[in-house]
């Protein structure tokens, strides 16, 4: 039976959401298989966006259709018959995971308190402990005015707490923890001491409001306008409205009033007031707009439309037939939604989570135990855990490709490491902006900064005096991204690069080679990567850069690859693969093997170590019974050494498709300090765990 929990609040507006996501991210990290439950859903025939978020956190095995019980409907028409109903889904899925994060039902349409006693009853039947949001607002009077509710006295967040506390142990639940949610940021303190001091048995979480989580998309704001794009790019739709301005008033004043992150609302027949504010969003000295609104159905001249699509910057200009007070009702009832199609929020709720919820203490009262084996997404989890655990400091040469630019503001949000970007830093943050992501905290630097140039091509001439290098021809060399970031490694301006997103790998990597070079003790970079299977992590090397190793080589890819599994929380049992086992075969390829095994064995001569040895016998412990009784490895490597690059890079991705592992890597090892390389391909998510990756091999290096 999986371990399940209850998310449900006594009241509307809660934000029980970021709840919800916070502890599926912390679950996600402590089991193999997580699911999500909605007993209570609108309706059925509009999907339900919590619970669809939810879907798309990953790790989260399960269709739409398998997670909903009833809807509203169905409870009023005939509750026991719908509890009875949820409790029978919720049992089909219950059985096909580790633990369940069950999300309580929105307040829509039924009284408050029916509806809270009705969630406590569902969580009675079906065992499954509380975690009580309490909102820190004034409750909801007019529909969507979110962002203006006042914060709510202390006294009351107490007495709201203890009515649903009672009612939940009424109904036969068993509350599990309090969070206090959307909390006023200057009453933190005062409500964890108040609460502990009411109710000191529980787990307690207070979570400051954020501004942002509460904003609607610019794509909500045009929906309740009934409007139309007139132009702009579609992807932009999702940038938060952080505030709307009704631009009616004089151009001077329209302008002086703009904010970041603001919807502007101006008459359609204000052909004035639409270029100032269109000129003001598109200079550097005014603010980013999320959106401009064209109110009262005028027709446009050609001139404005002209006007509009002379610069393709994808900002969104939306056209609506209502008039000043209508529009302005309208924008007003958009919701800020916790939804899957922003990212920023989806950062920002989870990383508000962490800093403000007692999460070890919800999971140790859920008797919540790791488990032995290790998934892709545990791993990548832990890798994020162990990169922010010693901040380090990643410099990312192509500061403009937008991959890059998601990946930052999640590593930001995070506080995973400190990022700097490489590029132009108007046209780098003006398109975080219009992507409404926030990387306010990276640093920006020109590749063509002179001071730097001017330092970096004196140390590369130096450097490279012996190939006859001089500071003149350093000056163009040094301006390439690849060998800025390179160079700011090198002096210690930053901990690590990673680059390759947008450039091939020698491009990449070349520069470290010149500049960096391997680390003492170390003869030839090398690369391994980290392949993770269903059940365990494994490291192959050398698949991506060596040809044809020696002897000596081999044994010092075999040293490096070590370090690295290591270094990511694996222990090493080393495997030096050959198509022969032992002493079963001879030939050059198979000496070569055995040589660099003794190598290895003489540097080290406490690892876990065979070799020559087969893949199956290095891996299946009863093949390794057969074959090689008595092995040090006994069927159990974690560490595969590839004799050649042919044969690793053609292994690495048989296992990558035909057992559906997740590689990551190219990982580069034995440089002085950590550089590595994407694919041209790379999703957000590659890059973030390259750059955890990056940060880790830093934490690894005595400066």
């Amino acid at each position: 039976m999986a371990t399940s929990v209850y998310v449900s609040s006594a009241e509307g507006s809660s934000g029980k959401s970021t709840v919800a996501l916070g502890l599926l991210d912390a679950l996600r990290a402590q089991v193999e298989r997580v699911g999500v439950f909605r007993p209570v859903t609108r309706s059925s025939d509009e999907r339900d966006y919590v619970l669809e978020m939810l879907l798309d956190h990953d790790g989260v095995n399960l269709t739409y259709s398998e997670c909903i019980g009833v809807t509203y409907e169905d409870v009023r028409d005939d509750a026991e018959a719908a509890l009875s109903v949820i409790v029978e889904r919720f049992r089909a899925i219950e059985s096909r995971c580790d633990a369940v994060v069950i999300v309580g039902s929105d307040y829509t349409g039924v009284g408050n308190p029916t509806e809270f006693s009705f969630n406590a009853r569902v969580a009675a039947n079906l065992g499954a402990p509380v975690v009580l949001v309490v909102t820190g607002r004034e409750p909801t009077l007019p529909a969507g005015r979110d962002l203006a509710l006042p914060a709510r006295p202390l006294r009351d967040i107490v007495t709201v707490t203890d009515a649903a506390l009672d009612e939940i142990k009424h109904s036969h639940a068993t509350p599990l923890a309090v969070v206090v949610n959307r909390a006023d940021g200057e009453q933190l303190s005062d409500i964890r001491t108040a609460l502990h001091e009411s109710f000191p048995e529980l787990p307690l979480g207070v979570i400051p409001e954020d501004t942002f989580l509460v904003s609607p998309t610019v794509a909500a704001v045009m929906k309740s306008l009934d409007g139309q794009l007139l132009h702009g790019d579609p992807e932009l739709l999702t940038r938060e409205a952080l505030g709307v301005m009704v631009g009616a008033m004089s151009l001077e004043h329209i302008v002086e009033r703009l904010r970041e992150g603001f919807v502007v609302l101006v008459p359609g027949d204000r052909t004035d007031a639409i270029v100032g504010v269109l000129a003001a969003h598109r200079s550097d000295q005014f603010p980013s707009l999320a959106a401009l609104v064209l109110y009262g159905g005028f027709e446009l001249s050609e001139t404005v439309l002209r006007l509009m699509q002379s610069r393709d910057d994808g900002f969104p200009i939306v056209s609506t037939h209502h008039d000043t007070y209508e529009s302005v009702l309208h924008v007003m009832s958009a919701r800020g939604k916790l939804a899957a199609d922003s990212q920023r929020k989806y950062d920002t709720a989870l990383q508000l989570f962490r800093n403000n919820v007692d999460t070890e203490a919800v999971l140790e009262q859920l008797n919540i135990s790791r488990a032995t084996v290790v998934t892709p997404l545990m791993f990548q989890y832990t890798l994020l855990e162990r990169a922010g655990a010693l901040k380090k400091h990643i410099v990312l040469p192509e500061g403009l490709d937008d991959r890059i630019i998601r990946a930052t503001a999640t590593l930001l949000s995070r506080n995973t490491v400190d990022v700097t970007l490489l590029g132009d830093e108007f046209q780098i943050r003006s398109r975080a902006s219009e992507l409404g992501l926030d990387i306010a905290s990276a640093r920006i630097i020109s590749p063509t900064d002179p001071t730097l140039v001017e330092r970096f091509s004196e140390e590369y001439a130096a450097l490279r005096a012996h190939k006859g290098a001089t500071v003149e021809g350093a000056r163009e060399i040094v301006s390439d991204v690849s060998y800025f970031g390179t160079m700011m490694v090198h002096l210690g301006l930053v901990d690590g690069m990673v680059s390759g997103a947008a450039h091939t790998t020698a491009h990449t990597i070349t520069p470290s080679f010149e500049i960096i070079k391997t680390a003492p003790g170390v003869s030839i970079v090398s690369s391994v990567f980290l392949m993770c299977l269903a059940d365990r992590v494994l490291v192959y090397g050398d698949c991506a850069i060596v040809p044809d190793p020696s002897a000596e080589q081999l044994a010092d890819i075999a040293v490096s690859a070590t370090a690295t599994a290591r270094l990511m929380g694996i222990e090493p049992r080393v495997a030096m693969l050959s198509y022969s086992t032992g002493e079963s075969g001879s030939g050059a390829d198979v000496d070569k093997v055995r040589q660099a095994t003794a190598l290895v064995r003489e540097r080290q001569p406490g690892l876990l170590l065979d070799g020559p040895i087969q893949y199956d016998a290095a891996i299946v412990p009863s093949v390794a019974e057969a074959k090689m009784p008595g092995s040090a490895l006994g069927g159990d490597a974690t560490v595969f050494i590839f004799p050649d690059l042919n044969t690793g890079n053609n292994t690495y991705k048989a296992v990558q498709r035909s057992a559906g592992a997740v590689a990551i890597g190219p990982v580069l090892q034995g440089l002085a300090k950590p550089v590595n390389d994407l694919s041209r391909g790379a999703t957000v998510k590659d890059i973030i765990n390259t750059v955890a990756i990056t940060a880790i091999q830093a934490q690894g290096i005595t400066p």
